[in-house]
């Protein structure tokens, strides 16, 4: 046996450093510690008897042996996950994992007893639901199905529109202050950024925070005014509703998955139970 033989995980740590520029950074992609990847870095290099990385005291920067290992990983990557996704395609049994993924919002306000009755109705397929205001990497199948609010979902996925999320002031039945709640610059929402400084409302914000259940919670306590989604504020029995919801700042949303994966049963299942699910729940969404 070749001792030089590189091997998949070998070029997996190569690729995540060289992405990362650290080592704990590596790790976390990983999922390993600062220790292993720097271990197994050794070894690679030990083996293969090439520096792969100029080591300093802000990182880790490729040679141009490590960028030619990185390339290559990135190439095999890319045809790894692409298999696995043709194999997937082939799956025509109503069983097995769907990984979802979807915003805490949603999940809690929407999603949730959905799921639970999609799980009643199909007790063989197991749900992972990853949780994050981030869109996982479907191509890199870190999710099969995405529920997203998107005006402009990415081109490489497929699936459909399931409706249309309506949001609106609200605030505390007892709050008679002129006061806001804004969101924090970590939320990265600028569309309700730019309607609050429009509406004069941001020069009046005295209290910001970088989750909408945050935000709910804030509006529910008398911290003041808040643009919330619909679907979760009016289930809210502290909160009333101030006036009609902002045309302006109503968000698709959408059901995706990859191309590859739309003709596995359970995924197909999946997909048309939520997107009627979803409909028969549409007054809640449009408020």
């Amino acid at each position: 046996m070749n001792k030089q033989a590189l091997h998949w995980d070998d070029l997996r740590v190569v690729q995540a450093i060289s992405e990362a520029g650290t080592l704990s950074g590596a790790g976390r992609r990983l999922g390993a510690s600062h220790a292993t990847v720097f271990r197994r870095l050794n070894a690679i290099e030990r083996r293969l008897g090439v520096a792969l990385f100029e080591r300093s005291r802000t990182g880790y920067a490729a040679t141009a042996a490590g960028e030619d290992l990185a390339a290559t990983a990135a190439r095999v990557a890319a045809e790894v996950h692409g298999a696995e996704r043709r194999v997937a395609g082939r799956d025509l049994r109503l069983s097995g994992a769907i990984r979802v993924t979807t915003t805490d919002t949603l999940l809690m306000g929407l999603l949730s007893p959905i799921f639970a009755d999609f799980q009643r109705a199909h007790p063989e397929i197991v749900l992972e639901v990853a949780v994050s205001n981030q869109l996982f990497n479907l191509s890199q199948r870190d999710a099969d199905v995405a529920v997203r609010p998107s005006l402009s979902p990415p081109e490489h996925l497929v699936g459909r529109r399931v409706g249309s999320i309506a949001q609106a002031v609200y605030a505390c039945a007892d709050n008679h202050s002129d006061a806001w709640v804004g969101p924090d610059r970590h939320l990265g929402y600028a569309a309700l950024d730019a309607w609050m400084v429009n509406n004069g409302a941001d020069e009046r914000c005295r209290y910001r925070v970088d989750t909408m259940f945050g935000m709910l919670a804030a509006a529910r306590d008398g911290l003041g005014r808040a643009v919330l989604p619909c679907y979760l504020a009016d289930a809210e029995p502290a909160l009333m509703r101030l006036g009609e919801p902002i045309p302006e700042l109503a968000t698709d949303l959408w059901l995706l998955t990859h191309p590859d994966l739309r003709r596995v049963a359970r995924i197909r299942a999946f997909m048309a139970f939520l997107a009627e699910a979803i409909g028969a729940r549409e007054s809640r969404l449009t408020g």
